[in-house]
């Protein structure tokens, strides 16, 4: 599959005029999103914690993370954002894509908007 890329506000829950907006690679490999941390610091974010990743060739590197209102193709989202590298590529990772109800389209090479987010009923 080719390279799908999105435009993305990332926005400070506490502070929402507060945000950035970036082309962001989506990225169906990943389960976080991925900012560069100086954009992330700019609009008052800060680490919350820290979590172990698997980069692409194997490594295991411990990365700080925050939260944030993630906002795409006319919908939102909130989640764990990676806090990267200042030369980083921004990443959409596949929670935020699930969360706001869109879906890779790998034979167009596009994102599409479910018509309904799935919901699996609970039995009794």
């Amino acid at each position: 599959m080719g390279a799908v890329h999105v435009t993305v506000t990332i926005r400070n829950p506490a502070e929402p005029s507060r945000c950035w907006e970036g082309l962001f690679l989506v990225d169906a490999g990943a389960t976080d999103s991925l900012v560069p941390e100086c954009h992330l610091r700019a609009i008052g974010l800060e680490p919350k914690g820290a979590r172990v990743y698997e980069t692409a060739d194997g490594r295991k590197v411990e990365m700080n993370v925050t939260t944030a209102d993630i906002e795409f193709m006319g919908d939102f989202t909130a989640g764990r954002v990676i806090m990267g590298d200042d030369n980083a590529e921004p990443l959409l990772g596949v929670t935020a894509l699930e969360s706001a109800g869109i879906e890779v389209d790998p034979v167009n090479q596009q994102l599409k908007k479910l018509p309904a987010l799935r919901l699996k009923r609970a039995t009794r």
